[in-house]
C-alpha cells in the first residue's frame, strides 16, 4: 500500500468515507460525524497538501489530513510554541477494518511529523466517543485535557475538543512514501 498526496478529483471519495464512517459511527451509537463537513473546507485543505490518501492499487482503503495548523481555541498558546503537528479525518474504509490500517497511519504521521521537525503529533478526538479515546490511548497518545467550550468547524457546538499528543518520532509503518519531503516547521530546532 502506497500513502500520497490526495488530489482536488478525490474529494467526493472523501466525502463519501466520512459519511461511510458516520453511518458505522451511528451503528455503534455516536453521533460523531453526523453533520455534513463543507466540501468547500475539504477542498482547501487538499489544495494545501495536507490531506493524505492510503491506497491499495487502485483502491483507496484508508485518509489522514495531516497539518501543522492547530485548529483555533483548542491548544494554548505555550502548546502552539511547541513544534507540532496535528491529526485531522482519519478514516479507514469499512472495507480494510481490523486491519490495523489507522494505527499504521498515525505511525506514518508521526514519521511524517518528526522529519517536519515537530516535537508533537497531536489531535483532538470526539469528546463523547470513549471508544475512539480509548483507541488513541492504546497507540501511544497522552490525554491532555477536553474542551467544550467554542464551536465546530461545520457548525454547531465543539464536539471536538478531546486533546492528545504522543512524541513525534521515526516508525516503522509499512507502507510505500510516495509524498513530498515534508517542510521544515518554523518552531524546530
Amino acid at each position: 500500500m502506497i500513502v500520497a498526496p490526495a488530489e482536488p478529483n478525490d474529494l467526493a471519495k472523501l466525502l463519501a468515507f466520512r459519511e461511510e464512517a458516520a453511518t458505522w459511527l451511528r451503528e455503534l451509537g455516536s453521533d460523531q460525524w453526523s453533520r455534513p463537513y463543507p466540501a468547500d473546507k475539504l477542498l482547501a485543505t487538499i489544495e494545501a497538501g495536507t490531506v493524505f490518501m492510503l491506497r491499495d492499487g487502485h483502491t483507496t482503503a484508508g485518509t489522514i489530513t495531516l497539518t501543522p495548523d492547530a485548529e483555533e481555541g483548542l491548544w494554548t498558546d505555550d502548546e502552539l510554541g511547541e513544534p507540532s503537528m496535528f491529526v485531522n479525518k482519519l478514516t479507514v474504509s469499512r472495507e480494510y477494518g481490523g486491519q490495523h490500517l489507522g494505527g499504521r497511519l498515525l505511525d506514518w504521521a508521526s514519521d511524517r511529523a518528526h522529519r517536519a521537525g515537530a516535537r508533537w503529533l497531536r489531535l483532538d478526538a470526539w469528546t463523547t466517543n470513549e471508544g475512539l479515546q480509548r483507541y488513541y490511548l492504546a497507540r501511544g497518545f497522552t490525554h491532555v485535557r477536553t474542551v467544550r467550550e467554542g464551536s465546530a468547524v461545520n457548525g454547531g457546538p465543539r464536539v471536538s475538543g478531546w486533546l492528545a499528543q504522543r512524541a513525534a518520532r521515526p516508525t516503522t509503518h509499512g507502507f510505500a512514501d510516495q509524498t513530498p519531503a515534508p517542510a521544515r516547521l518554523p518552531l524546530a530546532a
